[in-house]
């Protein structure tokens, strides 16, 4: 009998089990994927918000203050990068004026450090290529950066070295109550034929959260797919901004923002359209130049010439516009943590602590354990002086043979992240893990290689070597 079993790998997955694995139970992280990471978390804006957005009294507010405070400690703890870099929210008009006095005093009740507004000298004296047509902006100094599903790789790798279970490829077709040793439990239900059987189920399954929480739970809930679609600019376009750029916010969200990603790119997004397919993301030829027509009013000179890749991601959006997190009123033992839209990245440090307190309290008698292992330090050759890349470079040859020119990523980067815990077994896979195909030409030149590291390291031919999702093949068969 498992103790606990979280249905999906995502960042709400991932915090949440990386908090129980710090105590002595039996985990299992479902996800229906190729690989973990590979919803919401892999295409979102990769901001944690300051948290003036959220409603005063929402479950959105309470822990998107709380996470934010919690990033930088946690991204120490498991050698994931995090920056804080501020953010501004402009006005163009004495309407977005008023919008953002709002903006700040919902900030002050909930609680949102380094709040001011400041007027349009100030903010062009420190972001210098914002628009000169603004009147006034919103600073807020805790608003930070990460790159999420490095971030939650690390989550989930940290707690299978303490003891937890990953299984991916498997998707929940069903979920019924079962009884043992005159205690209430569940039985899973897989696409493939498997069953597992636990005593609490976690429901962290993305846009999906509310056809799992329906299987079991009287209390129907609605999620709605929302899509945004983004553009990722070139590093030479990285000194455009050294925080993030919103403009006033909508009802559909915060709106188009600029920003620099913790890797020195430009990020430029998202849209928002509702939609059906909860797995559509697809770019459109309309989205992409609303973005280019409204972007610009923030900072002008953007170049989207510059631009290196386009991407949508989706984003679970509640129909009763908060969070939802705790034991479902009607299925003691059943957790849902659904809902999740922005600031859902921001939030997850602190949804994952306040749901592995309820779950262990829920059990019992459940001790923390004495010792936690680390993560195993992972290289980033680029980022070290000449003289370690030298010292690693005597120790294992590998990583003095560049694959990625243009992330200098190296094969001895690659083979480690395919041995490590929670490792690649796909091309996007070690692409999120080490960044091979980050760069300007999006693998057209390591790409091969990549597959050919993986093929050999997996024991796998070429032509089996995967893109990202089951079936997306990149080569069918030899040519003459």
């Amino acid at each position: 009998m498992i103790d606990v079993v979280v249905i999906g790998a995502g960042i709400m997955g991932a915090s949440v089990a990386y908090q129980l694995a710090k105590y002595r139970m039996n985990i299992v992280v479902l996800d229906k994927e190729n690989d973990v990471a590979n919803g919401t978390t892999k295409a979102n804006s990769a901001i944690i918000h300051a948290g003036y957005d959220a409603y005063e009294g929402t479950l959105m507010a309470k822990y998107n203050v709380m996470g934010t405070a919690l990033y930088e400690n946690l991204c120490k703890e498991i050698d994931a990068p995090f920056k804080r870099t501020g953010s501004y929210v402009l006005a163009f008009s004495e309407e977005d004026e008023k919008h953002l006095k709002i903006l700040y005093e919902r900030g002050i009740k909930n609680k949102v450090p380094q709040l001011e507004i400041l007027n349009r000298e100030e903010v062009l004296k420190k972001e210098p290529n914002v628009s000169p047509k603004i009147t006034r902006a919103l600073y807020a100094g805790t608003t930070g950066i990460v790159d999420p599903w490095f971030t939650c790789i690390k989550l989930l790798e940290n707690a299978v070295e303490n003891d937890a279970n990953i299984i991916i490829n498997a998707k929940v077709v069903q979920i019924e109550k079962i009884t043992y040793a005159n205690r209430k439990g569940f039985r899973i239900k897989l696409e493939d034929g498997r069953e597992l059987e636990t005593k609490i189920v976690v429901n962290a399954a993305g846009v999906y959260s509310d056809e799992i929480n329906n299987m079991i739970s009287e209390n129907k809930i609605q999620i709605i797919p929302r899509v945004g679609e983004y553009f990722i600019l070139d590093k030479i376009q990285g000194n455009l901004t050294k925080s993030v750029i919103f403009q006033c916010p909508s009802k559909f969200g915060k709106g188009i923002l600029i920003a620099r990603t913790i890797h020195g790119n430009i990020m430029v997004g998202p849209t928002a359209l509702d939609v059906i397919n909860k797995d559509y993301t697809g770019n459109t030829p309309y989205g992409l130049e609303e973005l280019k027509r409204e972007s610009v009013k923030s900072i002008e000179n953007i170049n989207f010439r510059d631009n290196i890749k386009n991407f949508a991601g989706i984003r679970a959006e509640s129909t009763n516009g908060d969070f939802i997190v705790g034991e479902a009123e009607d299925v003691p033992g059943f957790f849902n943590m659904a809902g999740m839209k922005s600031p859902g990245l921001s939030s997850a440090p602190a949804i994952g602590i306040h749901m592995a307190n309820m779950i262990v309290e829920k059990l019992g008698n459940i001790d923390r354990k004495d010792k936690l292992i680390k993560n195993r330090p992972q290289i980033h050759f680029m980022d070290l002086s000449p003289e370690e890349k030298e010292k690693i470079i005597k120790k294992d040859g590998k990583y003095g043979r560049i694959i990625c020119r243009c992330e200098n990523i190296t094969e001895g980067e690659i083979i480690d992240v395919i041995r490590r815990k929670v490792g690649a077994k796909t091309v996007d896979g070690v692409k999120k893990r080490c960044r091979p195909g980050s760069g300007r030409c999006q693998g057209g030149f390591c790409g091969p290689r990549v597959q050919e590291i993986l093929a050999r390291e997996l024991g796998k031919k070429l032509n089996e070597i995967v893109l990202d999702k089951k079936g997306s093949y990149v080569l069918t068969k030899e040519t003459k």
